[in-house]
């Protein structure tokens, strides 16, 4: 996908003004620090901008045509280098590899553009490797750094480097690419409050359990107010099992989604909530309640986190919470 189309798609405004700009007025720095949280589409928009770095067709967006755009798409451009940590850090050895394959293209008068994931991992001899590298640019090489925390990145190199924001996906798009990816739209919904971008979001999504989870969080948010008996027993059963019992943490969040939905009912922003498949039983009982009453029940599920983070039994936390959510 192009700058264009990335552009259209909507979001990362600011990033891409600043890369268009720099395209449209044949202005490229010679390295730029992308910085925004995982999800945010950093590496989509720094391939897009390399591909119209290599493009020789003369135009700011990349033609997809020419002999260059080609060996982009088809991942046999040479000159795109891409650097990604090695282990938990990007070790000295790493940027001196990469210096002596850009000092070859440099040589060749060749445009060559590196890609690394994770600046920050930089070990401080790696960062002071890169640093000598940066303080004497050479026209034809771009370097796009990608990090999730630019203030964790040696200030020296933020200094020579053009900064590029990227921000937090609002939940309305990162829902909107989930459903195009093919992720159940319930499912997906669910996720999105779950987690702080889409990355997290996909893999909330990928756990086998999840829909499982969802459907007993359901079950239990009817049953704790209406059928507390029930309720018991459906722990007794479903804890019991070695899977469910080891996603004990994200049952308690989706449990604190649903007796959120019925505070969002009462307050008129029925576009909020959650739960949205379950909104005739939530609009017949979010009254049941007033609003302080929900909010004390997302206390209450608070609460039995805490406990299970103090190493109470987590089939014995949900219990007293089922007792607690009952008595209100």
């Amino acid at each position: 996908m192009g700058l264009e189309q990335l552009a259209q798609s909507g979001g990362q405004w600011k990033a891409l003004r600043i890369l268009e700009h720099a395209l449209r007025n044949d202005k490229i720095s010679h390295a730029y620090l992308f910085n925004g949280p995982a999800g945010s589409g950093r590496m989509a928009i720094a391939e897009a901008f390399a591909e119209s770095l290599f493009c020789t067709a003369g135009g700011w967006e990349a033609c997809g045509e020419c002999l260059e755009c080609r060996k982009f798409q088809h991942g046999n451009q040479t000159n795109l280098i891409k650097i990604v940590p090695d282990g938990q850090s990007i070790k000295i050895d790493q940027i001196r590899e990469l210096q002596r394959k850009l000092s070859y293209r440099s040589a060749q008068s060749e445009r060559a553009v590196y890609i690394m994931e994770g600046a920050e991992k930089m070990t401080l001899q790696a960062a002071n490797s890169l640093l000598k590298f940066l303080e004497e640019p050479v026209a034809q090489i771009v370097g796009i750094l990608i990090t999730d925390n630019g203030q964790a990145v040696l200030p020296t190199i933020r200094s020579r480097t053009q900064w590029v924001p990227f921000l937090p996906l609002p939940p309305e798009k990162i829902l909107e690419q989930l459903v195009q990816e093919g992720a159940p739209p319930l499912l997906a919904r669910a996720a999105v409050h779950l987690s702080s971008g889409i990355t997290g979001a996909r893999e909330i999504i990928g756990q086998n359990e999840f829909a499982e989870i969802r459907s007993l969080v359901i079950q239990l948010g009817k049953e704790s107010i209406t059928r507390f008996t029930a309720a018991m027993v459906t722990i007794q059963q479903q804890l019991s099992k070695k899977d469910m019992g080891q996603h004990v943490g994200l049952l308690l969040s989706l449990l604190m989604l649903w007796f959120k939905d019925l505070t969002q009912f009462q307050a008129g922003r029925r576009d909020k909530i959650v739960f949205i498949d379950q909104l005739e039983w939530i609009s017949s009982h979010a009254y049941n309640r007033s609003f302080g009453g929900w909010v004390s029940c997302m206390e209450h599920v608070l609460e039995a986190g805490k406990r299970i983070r103090s190493n109470v039994a987590p089939q014995l936390a949900i219990e007293q919470l089922m007792v607690n959510l009952q008595e209100g």
